[in-house]
């Protein structure tokens, strides 16, 4: 019997972001089986990996964590009782082949018997036939192959992630992702940037209803919300309640810009970290029982002390309750006034929003090219941390084009580049001449047509971009863009 393996734990186990999975199905370097790897196909394609060793998964993960300036996850056991049940469900298959084992060594003493039954009156020929497959079997049982060896190796670390996480697909989207440690369906959904539907976040209001298709989930947190018979018997459960034992497929909708409600409420400041004179970020903490509901690339509206003002997020989807965003300092702005002068740890702000549809195009396989002009780095950086939370992009490239406020995030820019190989960041200074600088932009893609470009700046920049990127080549449709002064 084979054992199969979702491409997501593949690539759990082999170190590779699931888009390298699927450039490797694509052209035929990986074979699969109904979305599916066999192991023994996972040997052969990966005979490089180390199989007793996940240091280097380890390292990975540690540096994408930092770089993403995502926090640090927890690396707890999951809840009690879902330990429990993964650990019988784990004891039941170990059970089955150990039966099955039992089973073939009752098989082979048949067969010695029955080579003895058919020696007794055989002709030399036969003798030597019989007591040839007779050392065929006893040799290869003794002695265990290498293969087998990487192949038990292989199985003891996938059942290790079994018992520490468990798969889980959305349908209709297909989106996929694992929950780790004790996280909920809902928080681990929220933490890999998918935005499933959810109100309250704490059993109470309903809003995270989802149907359970196939696996078995248990619940984790007690809620108010009261499902009703009807529900139940159809598999309904509250998402922000449950965790999945095993790997479960789920139906839900996942929430496009559109169908994300405006949200009105009360947050706490973090911090104000002042990059420069021209621009600070400010680090904002939703409550627990109201988190902000948005996508990477939209804006909200901020108030304090009677000044308000509409600022790009520049956070993911994926960093829980925590909201940054970038405040260029501006001629007549109140707010940024506030920002600069007044504004501190443990002030309260009004949030409203989310506003606008520069998201994702999360059906594109295609390679991505993000345009940053100045401030515009917030939106870019909020798609950017957002797609690699849903390991959308087959490449990424980054140019910012720096005004007055210049890099002023660029290690952290210069760290996405270092951890992941298909991220590629290019920092260009302030320039009289836009027009020749984008000129030598799009040069370097002479097959702009491959691409999707995000773009965030003025309207007379992104005008001007725009009308470059189109000229050499780019559909546009696939031109992208957020004028931050609309």
């Amino acid at each position: 019997m084979s054992h199969l393996l979702p491409l997501s734990r593949v690539a759990k186990l082999v170190g590779q972001p699931r888009h390298a999975l699927q450039e490797m199905i694509r052209f035929g370097t990986l074979a699969t089986f109904d979305g599916m790897i066999e192991l023994d196909e996972l040997l052969r394609a990966f005979p490089e990996v180390t199989w007793d060793d996940d240091a280097e998964f380890r390292r990975v993960s540690e540096i994408k964590d930092k770089a993403f300036a995502k926090r640090v996850r927890e690396r707890a056991l999951p809840d009690k009782d879902v330990l429990v049940a993964r650990l019988n469900e784990l004891g039941d298959e170990y059970a089955a082949a150990k039966a099955l084992l039992l089973h073939y060594g009752n098989v082979m003493a048949w067969l010695d018997e029955k080579i003895d039954e058919f020696d007794e009156d055989a002709s030399a020929e036969t003798h030597h036939a019989l007591h040839s497959v007779r050392a065929f079997l006893l040799r290869n049982l003794a002695e265990m192959p290498p293969e087998a060896a990487l192949a038990q190796a292989v199985i003891a670390q996938e059942r290790i992630l079994r018992i520490m996480s468990a798969h889980v697909t959305i349908q209709p989207s297909g989106h996929e992702f694992f929950v780790e440690g004790n996280d909920t369906l809902l928080e681990a959904a929220l933490r890999n940037g998918i935005s499933l539907n959810y109100g309250c976040s704490n059993g109470n209001c309903g809003d995270c209803k989802a149907r359970v298709v196939s696996g078995e989930v248990k619940k984790v947190h007690a809620h108010d919300y009261v499902l009703k018979p009807a529900e139940k018997d159809a598999g309904m459960v509250l998402l922000c309640s449950y965790a999945p034992v095993n790997d479960v497929v789920i139906e839900a909708n996942v929430a496009g810009a559109r169908d994300i409600p405006v949200q009105q409420l009360v947050a706490k400041v973090k911090s104000v970290e002042v990059f420069n004179p021209q621009i600070a970020a400010l680090h904002i903490l939703a409550p627990r029982s109201q988190r902000l509901r948005f996508l990477g690339g939209q804006n909200i509206q901020i108030g304090f002390g009677g000044a308000s003002g509409r600022y790009a997020i520049a956070s993911c989807p994926c960093e829980d309750r925590h909201i940054e965003v970038h405040i260029p300092r501006r001629f007549g702005d109140a707010f940024a006034d506030a920002l600069f002068a007044k504004l501190s740890a443990n002030d309260s702000v009004d949030l409203e929003g989310p506003y606008g549809e520069f998201v994702l195009d999360e059906d594109s396989p295609r390679p991505v090219i993000f345009l940053a002009f100045g401030a515009g780095f917030a939106p870019i950086k909020s798609l950017i941390q957002h797609a690699m939370s849903l390991e959308l992009a087959e490449s990424m490239d980054l140019h910012w084009l720096a005004d007055a406020a210049g890099h002023y995030q660029d290690n952290l820019c210069r760290a996405w580049a270092d951890a992941l190989d298909n991220f590629n960041y290019v920092p260009h200074a302030p320039s009289d001449d836009l027009e020749a600088l984008l000129e030598s932009v799009v040069l370097d893609y002479p097959d702009l047509h491959r691409f999707d470009v995000y773009a965030a700046g003025t309207a007379a920049q992104l005008e001007r971009a725009r009308a470059q990127f189109v000229r050499a080549g780019l559909p546009g449709e696939r031109w992208f863009a957020d004028p931050m002064d609309a």
